[in-house]
């Protein structure tokens, strides 16, 4: 017999240590985004910044947001730089960084 944990996959590990409140609120804003939602998508980042200023997962999705949706790449730049100052090595937010640095310097 399956237990319902093989039967439900890999589980996501909460490496930040993120509230339950900030695990809802950080997937709202990016159903906010993938409905092409920005401005609920951002409010809601933006609130939970204010509560961590050092948040990586909100960090990223700032970043996201700004290059994927907003095509600001320098605003992107920064937000990736930001995770980067707190994580120097996550992966994520250098590839990131690389890939709007080219893209601004193609502008």
């Amino acid at each position: 017999m399956l237990s319902a944990a093989s039967v439900s996959g890999p589980q996501w590990r909460n490496v930040y240590h993120l509230s339950e409140e900030q695990l809802q609120r950080l997937e709202e804003a990016e159903n906010h985004m993938e409905m092409l939602d920005i401005n609920n998508a951002e409010s809601i980042l933006m609130e939970l910044l204010e509560g961590d200023s050092d948040c990586v997962p909100v960090l990223n999705n700032l970043g996201h947001m700004h290059g994927r949706y907003l095509s600001e790449w320098g605003k992107a730049i920064e937000y990736y730089e930001r995770v980067l100052q707190i994580e120097p090595d996550n992966a994520w937010a250098r590839d990131e960084r690389r890939r709007y640095q080219r893209l601004l310097s193609y502008d």
